[in-house]
């Protein structure tokens, strides 16, 4: 799988420390917070981050996850995501801070925030892992008081690793790594 990757934009110590100044942020907006927040993970993509965030969160969190569909097999979001699992966790008049691993057109994260908002969040924050603001769409409003937390701003390359996949593909890599295009430009991997 290394072979497979044309170069590493963050290796694991980058990572690590990065996430440990999210979490401190986090914490730090969030101390005095009654009740505390429930953190939502976006799956599959945000696994690793949020586990890695939130052992490092202080707080006395609640965690749960919703999955979105917007990509399927390809490298481009179909424009539009939709829930296909949601919260078990009742967020009516609670903070909710929303992980995702990246945020690129901000189709997904528009449709997350409003699904959110209309199960009554009374405020919505984002911490994505990464952010890619030269591939924005949509511009995503968030709710209340909510604050938007970003890990590295990405380039605009197919990236894989640290959760992140190509059709279910490198989630387990322990870095971000662009993916060479050969590798992707086929209906199957070698």
């Amino acid at each position: 799988m290394h072979s497979h990757m044309e170069r590493i934009l963050w290796n694991q110590d980058q990572i690590s420390l990065r996430v440990s100044e999210l979490a401190a942020q986090i914490r730090a907006d969030f101390n005095a917070s009654s009740p505390p927040p429930v953190v939502v993970g976006v799956a599959t993509g945000a696994f690793l981050f949020l586990a890695d965030l939130v052992r490092r969160i202080d707080l006395p969190i609640t965690v749960d996850f919703v999955r979105v569909e917007s990509y399927g097999s390809g490298t481009e979001s179909n424009a539009r995501p939709t829930i296909s699992f949601d919260l078990k966790l009742d967020i009516n008049a609670r903070h909710v801070i929303l992980v995702e691993d990246i945020v690129d057109t901000g189709h997904t994260l528009s449709r997350v925030i409003a699904h959110l908002k209309s199960k009554g969040a009374s405020s919505v924050s984002v911490c994505t892992f990464l952010d890619k603001p030269s591939r924005r769409k949509v511009r995503f409003q968030l709710v209340g008081e909510g604050k938007f937390y970003r890990g590295f701003e990405c380039p605009d390359y197919f990236v894989v690793g640290y959760g992140m996949d190509f059709a279910e593909l490198y989630r387990n890599l322990p870095y971000i790594g662009v993916l060479k295009p050969e590798h992707y430009k086929r209906s199957y991997i070698s």
